[in-house]
């Protein structure tokens, strides 16, 4: 209980410091900051909390998911850390009887929760960077690996658009790495297909950002495994990598049910 009110303590103050940092733009008093930013961690048991799970087989499918706290020292001493996050489980295409052509197997993903203070919940203005930067490790079912997709929502105009890319990966020997998606390359999508209309992400006011496996959309089952760091805000100075390029024909037809 503790614990909960002070994130909640936390949040409310960082949002009134926000609203100040604005209030000063505005006056002129201070230039934006392009410095890294962190918006998310998964090092602690209240990390993993701050998170919200799904998969068909909330509806009628069999995949599973699950995000839990990793404390093995073998995946985490190369970065430094105690524990890390890890989202895992098994995909699988197939849907109980009945449910046959009602719903589509295949995906499973995580998102933070809403993020609630004495003012409004918490977004995140992500306006004054250029790429969303992720620290993961591949693991899983090697014919899992190329299904995995990031996911942003906003507080724009339509509630239920998701912008999604889809994530790519270079190393192939369960080590870290860090991925750098431009927010510019972010494909609008809607009730699962990409809107025809597409538009630019209201980048001031990120609601929530989570990862998926849509294993439905290629045909693809197996056990999965990512492991998951921090997520950042970064500019072209900080980039340690090429960034990710724009792929439409990638973009997902089937969400990750998480709205």
């Amino acid at each position: 209980m503790a614990s909960h009110w002070s994130r909640y303590v936390d949040r409310s103050a960082k949002k009134v410091a926000e609203g100040l940092s604005r209030v000063l733009l505005m006056s002129g008093a201070d230039m934006p900051s392009r410095a890294p930013r962190t918006l998310f961690t998964l090092n602690s048991k209240d990390d993993i909390k701050q998170y919200a799970t799904g998969s068909d087989g909330d509806i009628g499918g069999y995949s599973t998911v699950h995000l839990d706290l990793d404390e093995n020292p073998e995946h985490n001493a190369k970065i430094g850390k105690p524990a890390t996050g890890v989202f895992w489980g098994e995909m699988r295409l197939d849907v109980k009887p009945g449910m046959e052509r009602k719903i589509r197997g295949g995906y499973a993903g995580f998102r933070n929760l809403n993020r609630p203070t004495l003012f409004g919940d918490l977004v995140d203005d992500v306006s004054q960077h250029k790429y969303l930067a992720l620290r993961l490790r591949l693991g899983g079912d090697p014919r899992t690996r190329n299904s995995y997709y990031v996911n942003l929502q906003t507080d724009g105009p339509i509630s239920t658009d998701l912008w999604q890319h889809r994530l790519y990966f270079r190393r192939k020997d369960g080590g870290w790495e860090d991925i750098f998606v431009p927010f510019s390359n972010f494909v609008r999508t809607n009730s699962g297909e990409m809107s025809e209309n597409q538009m630019d992400m209201y980048r001031e006011r990120v609601r929530s950002i989570g990862i998926s496996m849509l294993g439905g959309n290629s045909g693809v089952g197996g056990k999965y495994e990512l492991g998951i760091d921090s997520i950042r805000a970064v500019n072209e100075e900080d980039l340690t990598q090429e960034p990710l390029s724009r792929e439409k024909d990638e973009v997902s037809e089937e969400k990750a049910g998480l709205n």
